[in-house]
């Protein structure tokens, strides 16, 4: 594990960061630390601990609203698929009668040939 000194609303941490993963880390703390001077310059909350709940609750908020989001969009494409296949598979009807009329003409082949009764 890496360890990765960063600021947010001014005060400086130093966090375990995931080998490979500081880019991501990096971008979760710019996210947070904006959230947080949103709302610090909002100047409706002045506790820090307060500050970082409200942060926490809006960036949860956005991700589960983008998870809604993204398995609405799958259903529809899954959807969409579906009627597609429909829309396309043929006939069963038309698929009987097919087969009915090329087994009536194997048989009527055959059948010239002495092969069948």
């Amino acid at each position: 594990m890496k360890q990765l000194e960063c600021t947010i609303l001014g005060q400086g941490y130093l966090l375990g960061c995931p080998e490979g993963c500081e880019e991501q880390m990096r971008a979760a703390v710019e996210l947070v630390d904006r959230e947080m001077s949103a709302i610090r310059d909002a100047g409706r909350v002045k506790a820090r601990e307060r500050m970082a709940v409200l942060a926490a609750l809006n960036i949860a908020f956005k991700s589960v609203q983008t998870q809604h989001e993204n398995a609405l969009a799958a259903a529809r494409a899954a959807e969409q698929a579906a009627s597609a296949a429909v829309a396309t598979a043929p006939d069963a009807a038309a698929s009987d009668e097919e087969v009915d009329r090329l087994i009536d003409r194997i048989d009527s082949v055959l059948s010239s040939h002495g092969h069948l009764p």
